[in-house]
């Protein structure tokens, strides 16, 4: 393994003794890791049904290793179900460890593509908001997908600077993660192409954009909240002394303790300015000492000055206003389809615009000029007097919330062509009769809708999602 040498005299120093071990792991094959999405199923459930052998990942709740080279899991219709969400081992760690509670108003600042996101949403248990926002819209696309993929609903998804967000959402959330852009050097072993990049753009680059992030953050933390930042590189510069400088600039912050695992290394203060004992709080992950690539973790709390409690829905300033578009009375097609949904919908959070609609997250404030993807659940279209369910209403239901299902064994050749996009005759799972929107499952969890008529269950799953022939 070629490393860079200015890299190589870095990490002596920064290791010691230990930096032969640190080589030693290049040798070693890289981990694949699976986190169970808990929106949609157990981890217990899951362990009764996944189709591979998992070894537990043993700091992380919901991860688990597989066997990447005999493994295929982005290959199984469980995947397109949202089951599981494919993430390397270390970089579970800041979501797990951001101590995200049922109702908490949450913000993911470089969210893209998905994978600490996604685990906080699904914390949040259907209450709450996930905010996910990724500078680039490009990312930002793929991100609304894997949270549409793991059945999230209470979200919004947006692709703005994060120093644009801080109008709209000042002192507004309970819990921010920011997993930053960063030098990469603890991917160095999973990706050799990290080598390359960290050559083109240093710790100085990033740490620079890391400064700006934290303390833009800070801003839209409420008190009482608590905020995680993390890297997934080595160096000082975009670690403690990040953190540093955020502390500096912001008195009330205070560093908490991360829920330890035996494996874990303490942060660096003596690789500081100023020598700050809080930033021992902090955690660092080396991949010769753990199952995973490399990692830094920092959480940081604000100090609430005598606040208890996390300010109601109601009296936060942030929800005078609404969303800036007038609500519209439910129309008729929409009203017979929910008829059909075993779930209470509050009429007062059902949107319209242009002919789509949406279920909003409690407590937005007025959206104006800032670029967003996504909010709340995309629940359909209105087409011509009927309404047409979208697919990301489909991952948020459960079977049993739905009056009319086609449930196939994820064995069933049916299942693959579904996915592909294919009509399927079902005249073995319905009578003749029977016709209208159907929920498609696979083993009780639901992939898509399909609309039947004489026993052919028209395709309406999303083109975009399809499964590509390999």
């Amino acid at each position: 393994m070629n490393l860079p040498s200015e890299f190589e005299k870095k990490m002596k120093r920064l290791l010691g003794a230990e930096y032969n071990d640190y080589l030693s792991c290049f040798d070693e094959p890289r981990h694949f890791g699976l986190r169970v999405n808990t929106a949609k199923i157990s981890v217990e459930d899951f362990l009764k049904i996944s189709p591979w052998p998992l070894e537990k990942v043993p700091w992380i709740r919901n991860g688990f290793y597989y066997d990447g080279e005999n493994c295929h899991p982005a290959r199984h219709p469980y995947y397109f179900a949202g089951l599981y969400y494919l993430q390397e081992p270390s970089a579970m760690t800041p979501a797990d460890r951001l101590p995200v509670e049922p109702g908490d108003r949450v913000l993911d600042v470089c969210a893209a593509p998905g994978g600490k996101a996604t685990e906080l949403g699904a914390r949040l248990n259907g209450t709450g908001l996930l905010a996910a926002n990724d500078l680039s819209s490009s990312r930002a696309k793929g991100l609304l997908k894997n949270i549409e993929l793991m059945g999230l609903g209470n979200i919004l998804v947006l692709s703005e600077e994060p120093g644009k967000l801080i109008p709209y959402f000042t002192e507004y959330f309970d819990k921010i993660l920011i997993d930053a852009p960063c030098s990469g050097e603890g991917m160095f072993r999973k990706d050799r192409k990290m080598i390359r990049a960290w050559e083109e753009h240093g710790p100085d680059y990033f740490a620079r954009i890391q400064k700006s992030l934290v303390t833009q953050a800070a801003q839209m933390l409420r008190p009482g909240g608590m905020m995680l930042y993390s890297t997934c590189t080595f160096s000082p510069e975009e670690n403690e002394q990040t953190i540093e400088y955020l502390l500096q600039q912001y008195p009330d912050l205070e560093v908490c303790s991360i829920d330890a695992y035996e494996g874990f290394a303490y942060g660096m203060p003596e690789l500081t300015e100023s020598g700050d004992e809080r930033l021992r709080k902090t955690v660092r992950i080396f991949p010769h000492s753990m199952k995973g690539e490399g990692h830094f973790l920092a959480l940081v709390r604000k100090m609430d000055a005598g606040l208890t409690s996390v300010p109601e829905t109601s009296s936060h300033p942030a929800n005078k206003g609404g969303t800036g578009t007038k609500r519209k009375k439910i129309p008729e097609e929409l009203a017979d389809f929910l008829s059909d949904v075993n779930r209470e919908f509050d009429p007062e959070r059902i949107e319209i615009r242009a002919d789509k609609v949406y279920y909003m997250p409690e407590g937005l404030p007025a959206l104006n000029k800032i670029r967003f993807l996504r909010t709340g659940l995309f629940l359909g279209e209105l087409k011509k007097r009927r309404f047409e369910p979208g697919q990301a209403f489909a991952m948020n239901l459960q079977k049993d919330e739905y009056a009319r299902t086609i449930d196939l064994p994820a064995s069933d050749g049916r299942v693959v062509r579904y996915l592909k996009g294919e009509t399927l005759e079902v005249d073995d799972l319905v009578p003749a009769e029977e016709k209208g929107w159907y929920l498609v499952c696979t083993d009780g969890y639901p992939l898509g809708f399909g609309k039947l008529a004489g026993q052919v269950l028209k395709n309406k799953y999303l083109p975009g999602w399809r499964w590509q022939s390999s």
